[in-house]
């Protein structure tokens, strides 16, 4: 039982550290899926892009500066990806299409 709640806790350190990078894979689908149905005009899935490819820069340098992610820097990198977030929300939900 104890061999099974470590598991569990690691297991769930390991998704909690890697989070940051599902929610950029998860975004950049958003886009892709919103140009291709016509939600994201060319502009919009650009500006929305460059924001994403910034955002992931910034992750791998925080990541490579002090050999991982703090608790601070983990929160700031979310409170972005929220912002993203809701940036690809309002683009593909604003009545533009291409």
């Amino acid at each position: 039982m104890k061999t099974f709640a470590l598991t569990l806790i690691i297991a769930a350190a390991a998704m909690a550290a890697d989070r940051p990078a599902n929610r950029q894979f998860a975004q950049q689908a958003r886009i892709r899926q919103g140009v291709q149905s016509g939600q994201l005009t060319a502009p919009e899935a650009r500006s929305l892009q460059i924001r994403k490819n910034n955002l992931h820069q910034q992750i791998v340098r925080d990541r490579v500066d002090g050999g991982g992610l703090t608790l601070a820097e983990r929160a700031r990198i979310e409170r972005q990806q929220d912002a993203l977030s809701r940036a690809i929300a309002r683009q593909k939900h604003d009545a533009q299409h291409r």
